[in-house]
């Protein structure tokens, strides 16, 4: 397939900076081709348009970190080595928010709304659960314990479909991208209203949805979730071509073991910065 040929994982290691070009691609392409094809359920289609962009270079990745296993001998070489392909997961991520960013702050209003509903019921939902609840204490518990279902998601996800948690993963760029774009729609808005550009202001204007609030944790939320993807891949390509009890697949299980330690401990890092840190910004 042509997209799929664009890059490949080698190249995507060494040179992390084509990945958030790729994305901005990627995102961009299934943007439209949603609205062009499936316009009434673009807000969904997007994503899943984007992913299948993403599919082909994600199991390609999963197979390279995998064979690394087999062939290092030092459990912390292969976490290194791991590193790099976070780094090219948290590129494709970024690429897709830009994405996502740039057109909703881009395209007119009413295009905007219909396209991003989905996205904006999700973010108005987090903003009421937020506002009410953030300054207990005891809700830090909570806020970790949904990040960790969405963690076994994201590992389940590409366990049985190999790279499947790309899907989990720009469902949130797309999230994010949406409150992003709101957040600089909003303030080009005022700032056109002020200086008396009322049709400026009127082509920007949108409800207000903030974004600033989710920045501070939401980094390493997402790394976590990267990394428990990059855990359930290599397991899943690892049961395809190894058999159980050789000293190989011994290999892999400890180091998908490791990963799952470390996003969890990334996560509870994330929760720890959204109960007590964010609050000190945004209340």
């Amino acid at each position: 397939m042509v997209l799929e040929s664009l890059l490949n994982p080698v190249r995507a290691e060494r040179q992390p900076w084509v990945l958030v070009l790729l994305g901005f691609l990627y995102g961009s392409l299934g943007l439209f081709l949603s609205l062009w094809i499936f316009e009434d359920h673009a807000s969904l289609v997007m994503v899943f348009l984007t992913v299948m962009a993403a599919l082909p270079l994600m199991y390609q990745t999963l197979r390279l970190e995998e064979e690394k296993d087999i062939a290092l001998t030092q459990e912390r070489s292969i976490l290194k080595e791991h590193a790099k392909a976070i780094t090219f997961f948290l590129a494709l991520f970024l690429g897709f928010v830009s994405a996502y960013t740039a057109w909703y702050v881009l395209l007119p209003a009413g295009l905007v709304q219909s396209l991003f509903i989905t996205q904006s019921t999700t973010i108005t939902t987090l903003n009421q659960h937020v506002t009410g609840a953030l300054a207990q204490l005891g809700l830090m518990n909570k806020i970790f314990l949904n990040n960790v279902k969405v963690l076994i998601f994201s590992m389940l996800f590409s366990f049985l479909y190999g790279s499947g948690a790309i899907f989990i993963l720009t469902w949130n760029a797309s999230v994010i991208g949406a409150a992003a774009g709101n957040f600089i729609r909003t303030r080009v808005e005022s700032a056109a209203d002020v200086a008396g550009l009322s049709t400026i202001a009127t082509y920007f204007h949108a409800s207000s949805l903030s974004v600033l609030r989710y920045a501070i944790h939401g980094v390493p939320e997402i790394a976590a979730y990267f990394i428990a993807g990059l855990a359930g891949g290599i397991l899943s390509v690892a049961i395809i071509r190894h058999d159980f009890g050789t000293t190989s697949f011994e290999k892999v299980l400890l180091d998908v073991s490791d990963l799952i330690l470390i996003a969890i401990f990334v996560l509870f890092v994330a929760a720890v910065l959204e109960v007590f840190v964010t609050p000190q910004f945004f209340t």
